[in-house]
């Protein structure tokens, strides 16, 4: 049984607030009006959320995942086209929930739509989990009586994204490993091995070899300022992490992005899928172009795009049809424009806008394997090369020894 905090007025001037038990909050109304109050506000109470030792909150061990985002979304497609109203599809989905975080917001949105809010609404408290291109097509959804048709559509895009980061994921993998594993080890070797070793050579009292001073100075450096450098690096990031969170900082940098050779390729063919794939699926959902346009605007993540984007979304509100606003691009190839122009003539723009995502999609997973190809022979030279000049510079001076003994 919950419980309910209330408001009533007792008289035409008392003001009373407490607490009672009940199985609704319709229940909770009854009981309050049988007390002889007049009830004004009544909120169900939540229990704490609990909580790990050292007082940590469960829920910053669990997030919220996109791909938790989709499942809940297919649920409640499949939940609404099987005719069950929206309020009790979401108390069916937050009782088969095991994410106390996801629980804790399908609570909040199922509360504000029993108190009356629309599920749109109840979806925008929580952007930080639904997007704006999430909440806008809901809303088209919930105007034109499609929910199901919008959560499936949903359902598939957030699939989509979901399967093309796993792509990227699993082909970058490997290659970061090795280095993470490579960096330490070399790391590891300079810092703390070789200066035990260099010792013996230094006791001798005999000019080195050229390769083994380099890697004596070097290690020496390390040896001395390691937490130097761990700060160094400490430090860039947080810059850089700053810079980003600046408008120009951020623009700068994923400009800068956008020249590194196969990865500034790689990330422009991304984009272009993205912008592609959410365009179509707004406008698939009866969405007006310059409404999507503002969507697409505040979702993308490069900030080149966006501003282009966003010069576009100007030249649409003006007049302008959207293949006219392609033709001054700075980010979008001619392709794009001549395949959104057949669109735009064939009334068919949101098909061949999934054309261009699907087309985009592709060329992105074959440059994430030329670029993993090309990873991880670089890699195993660069590392191969640092670990053999170590171990050859710390074999010199015993080739050396022997010469002179013998």
């Amino acid at each position: 049984m919950a419980k309910f905090y209330y408001k009533a007025k007792k008289g035409p001037k008392d003001l009373i607030e407490g607490s009672i038990e009940a199985e609704t909050k319709e229940l909770a109304l009854n009981k309050i009006s049988k007390l002889g109050y007049f009830p004004i506000e009544v909120k169900e109470e939540r229990p704490p959320e609990k909580k790990l030792s050292g007082g940590l909150s469960f829920s910053l061990f669990k997030k919220v995942t996109s791909s938790d985002i989709s499942i809940f979304t297919r649920q409640l497609a499949d939940l609404l086209n099987s005719g069950i109203v929206v309020l009790r599809a979401l108390e069916i989905i937050y009782n088969q929930t095991h994410n106390l975080h996801l629980k804790t917001i399908i609570l909040d949105i199922r509360d504000f739509v029993r108190d009356g809010g629309t599920l749109a609404e109840g979806l925008n408290r929580h952007t930080k989990f639904f997007s704006q291109v999430y909440v806008s097509m809901v809303k088209s959804g919930e105007v034109s009586g499609t929910m199901d048709v919008v959560l499936n559509r949903l359902a598939d895009f957030y699939d989509q994204e979901e399967e093309t980061r796993s792509k990227i994921r699993a082909s970058l993998a490997y290659p970061l490993l090795m280095a993470i594993v490579g960096t330490s080890t070399i790391f590891i070797l300079i810092t703390f091995v070789v200066p035990r070793l260099i010792s013996l050579f230094v006791e001798l009292s005999q000019a080195l070899p050229l390769p083994t001073r380099i890697l004596i100075g070097t290690s020496s450096f390390f040896a001395k300022f390691w937490w130097l450098i761990i700060i160094v690096i400490a430090l860039f990031f947080a810059l850089l992490k700053r810079r980003q969170k600046n408008k120009e900082g951020k623009f700068a940098i994923d400009k800068f992005k956008l020249k590194i050779p196969f990865f500034g390729d790689f990330i422009k063919k991304v984009e272009l899928a993205r912008f592609a794939r959410t365009l179509g699926t707004l406008l698939a959902n009866g969405i007006t172009i310059i409404l999507a346009m503002e969507v697409v605007s505040q979702v993308a993540e490069n900030e080149v795009l966006r501003r282009d984007i966003e010069r576009m979304l100007k030249d649409i509100s003006d007049g302008s049809s959207l293949t006219n606003a392609l033709v001054n691009s700075t980010f979008f190839p001619d392709v794009v424009m001549n395949m959104v122009a057949v669109g735009e003539e064939g009334g068919n723009l949101e098909k061949s806008l999934f054309k261009i995502a699907d087309s985009y999609e592709r060329q992105a997973d074959r440059t994430v394997k030329i670029i993993t190809s090309l990873l991880e022979p670089i890699m195993i030279v660069v590392i191969g090369s640092a670990v053999g000049f170590i171990v050859v510079a710390m074999l010199l001076p015993i080739f050396q020894i022997n010469l002179i003994v013998r």
